[in-house]
């Protein structure tokens, strides 16, 4: 979200004609600012530099932010207990995040997801009609599956794409499949219409999707919908690896910290509401 610049002056301007007292005019103004700066900052920010750049006492950042939380316009990490906004400001302006803010949001639950399974992790966004990796997290160890941020994967055979497409309008998806025709990238490659529907309402059922060698040969991936305030699907997250260690067993056991951090994600973008089982049916 963009910085809101000169709030927090006329804030002040418009609080010296009322008739509160001058504590509360300041505390006013002092919570508008630390919403200005996170809301101008690429990611969490941390008390002490909060303080610094807010010109604050430490322990005045301190009651003004967890004030903040306490209403709801401010979350704490759980690890590093920095600060950032939470969905509010979005749901109050009916803004929609970036692929770079939802990158930023993401990255702690890759951290976590990677380090929970030992495998690669990322989240892709569905913005332009296209599938774009937002943010990513690469295993440890010399054999791991190497990502670019930014990179774009095809809707209908990678299981962030396909985890998208199982909850987007039905008229987004066959607009992104007229641009971007489905051609046979492994002999796995789901290739007809028929048998994309067909794997869309497996994943609606299922909650997750698959992508089983279906984009490149020895490569495996789960991924899971990540939806935001208004119930719509603007992401999904996923764990990949080789198919050595990505055994059928292990995308089983993988299934329960992905569902954990997807659903983690979600609520984070103000997520509240089970989605219906397909917003495009009717479109």
């Amino acid at each position: 979200m963009k910085q809101l610049p000169g709030r927090a002056a006329r804030v002040r301007s418009k609080a010296s004609s009322t008739d509160a007292g001058p504590s509360t005019h300041r505390s006013l103004e002092r919570g508008l600012a630390v919403l200005e700066l996170l809301a101008g900052t690429a990611g969490p920010v941390a008390l002490t530099d909060a303080a610094r750049r807010l010109g604050l006492h430490r322990s005045t950042a301190h009651h003004l932010m967890q004030t903040l939380v306490g209403l709801g316009w401010l979350r704490q990490e759980e690890e590093t207990r920095s600060y950032a906004l939470t969905a509010r400001l979005h749901q109050l302006t009916e803004r929609r995040w970036s692929a770079e803010q939802i990158g930023d949001l993401a990255q702690p639950y890759l951290e976590r997801l990677t380090r929970e399974t030992g495998e690669g992790s990322s989240v892709a966004v569905w913005t332009g009609g296209k599938v774009t990796i937002a943010a990513k997290r690469e295993a440890d160890g010399p054999v791991r599956v190497v990502q670019d941020v930014g990179a774009v994967r095809p809707i209908y055979c990678t299981a962030v794409g396909k985890a998208l497409a199982a909850w987007l309008p039905r008229a987004e998806v066959v607009a992104a499949l007229a641009r971007e025709p489905m051609r046979p990238l492994t002999p796995k490659t789901i290739t007809t219409p028929e048998a994309f529907e067909s794997e869309l309402r497996r994943i609606r059922n299922a909650g997750y999707a698959l992508d089983d060698e279906e984009q490149f040969k020895g490569l495996r991936c789960i991924a899971m919908p990540v939806f935001c305030y208004t119930g719509e699907v603007v992401a999904s997250m996923c764990v990949l690896g080789p198919r050595q260690r990505m055994t059928h067993q292990k995308l089983l056991a993988v299934r329960t910290p992905l569902a954990v951090l997807a659903r983690e994600l979600s609520e984070q973008l103000g997520f509240v509401r089970i989605p219906p089982s397909h917003r495009g049916e009717n479109a």
